[in-house]
């Protein structure tokens, strides 16, 4: 580690660098599942297996009048004749506004594609539900009656984890066997219904099946038919901030900035007033005090820092009586107590019990600790007098 730096800046390095391993990791662990981004979505956006920029591209090239729609559903033009909507299993719930604007395109004489349930959540009068533990490898489908959407398409191929939930008497099954639809037509109002069971005849991995192609023209329409291919249930909004949503700039934009907030944490820190440290020089009284106790301790001379306590309070008490330094602790105790008006027994018993302590070699820390204490208290009560 460079010496320039103190313990507080490794502290902050080291900080920073954690909480950007946590990032990470927060990253790696929040990405999109491996397999979804193998296959993608049925997005024409998407150039991956289940994406449909193939057939988006085909239209364009094809003469259609093809655009992505990236506005809300009740921004859907009014004059919807020769019109087509393309739902391709879009990834989000429909709010009953926006059912109630697909309700009026389709209505007004618009055709509506969809697939999977997700798409026949969009459409009128339409419901399908999933399969449980459906076998997911491509299976032909025949035409089950003549129309124009099995026109050069007597069979199709396609996964169908969804199913038509009631068929009713004014929808047609177009595709399907052993009593599973997979393709639905029906009318509403001057409009058109058409049901997928899933975008796949369509992607880029399926389009070349057999019949796949024909079934996906046919639902398109003539190539006189605007398109309007939806993009905005898929996440693709209008907004700037709704297009970022959808990338890594915002796991970025959050590692910037607690860059930017240790910048200018660092920079207030070093901005400021720069003191010295206090430093305790080592001549001080207490650093004196604090090896001697060090010193009694690691030899453990308890009785030892007990003596040294009592033979100063007693030559102490000798010269401020003006008796004779040895004489005896009562003749001592009394005096004291005659001079100053100490309690007699009290300062007698701390004294006596002081002078058995200095010959008590396996003297306890906390009972020597106590006498010191009361020693040192006397002692400072005599200096007062």
């Amino acid at each position: 580690m460079p010496a320039f730096l103190d313990r507080g800046d490794r502290q902050f390095l080291v900080s920073a660098v954690a909480i950007m391993s946590i990032l990470l990791v927060l990253t790696y662990a929040l990405r999109p599942a491996p397999a979804r981004q193998a296959v993608g979505s049925p997005s024409s956006y998407s150039a991956e297996w289940l994406g449909t920029k193939a057939a988006f591209l085909l239209l364009q090239q094809s003469g259609y009048h093809v655009e992505r729609w990236i506005s809300s559903p009740e921004e859907l033009p009014e004059n919807t004749g020769g019109t087509t909507l393309i739902f391709a299993e879009p990834s989000e719930r429909p709010s009953g506004a926006d059912r109630a604007a697909v309700s009026r395109f389709v209505s007004a004489g618009g055709r509506l594609v969809v697939m999977g349930a997700s798409g026949a959540s969009f459409a009128p009068q339409s419901s399908a539900t999933a399969i449980p533990d459906s076998n997911l490898t491509p299976k032909p489908y025949p035409a089950l009656l003549p129309s124009p959407l099995s026109l050069n398409a007597s069979e199709v191929t396609m996964v169908a984890p969804y199913e038509w939930t009631r068929l009713a008497p004014w929808q047609l099954a177009i595709y399907g066997k052993n009593n599973q639809s997979v393709v639905v037509w029906y009318r509403f109002g001057k409009g058109e219904v058409i049901w997928w069971a899933i975008a796949s005849p369509m992607s880029n991995g399926s389009i070349r099946e057999k019949g796949n192609l024909a079934l996906f023209l046919n639902s398109v329409g003539p190539p006189s038919s605007r398109v309007l291919w939806d993009e905005y249930f898929h996440g693709v909004r209008r907004s700037l901030s709704s297009y970022f949503a959808n990338t890594p700039l915002p796991w970025a934009g959050v590692q910037i900035s607690i860059a930017l907030a240790a910048m200018l944490f660092t920079f207030s820190r070093r901005s400021g007033p720069i003191r010295m440290p206090a430093v305790e020089p080592r001549l001080s009284p207490l650093e004196f005090v604090n090896t001697l106790g060090e010193l009694y301790e690691s030899a453990h001379a308890a009785s030892g820092a007990v003596g040294a306590s009592y033979q100063q309070l007693r030559l102490s008490l000798s010269r401020k009586l003006a008796i004779s330094a040895t004489a005896k602790l009562s003749e001592l105790s009394q005096v004291a107590s005659t001079r100053f008006g100490w309690p007699q027994q009290a300062l007698f018993h701390t004294l006596m019990q002081s002078e058995r302590a200095i010959r008590d070699i396996d003297l306890n820390d906390r009972e020597a600790l106590d006498l010191v204490g009361e020693l040192h208290d006397y002692a400072q009560r005599l200096e007062r007098v």
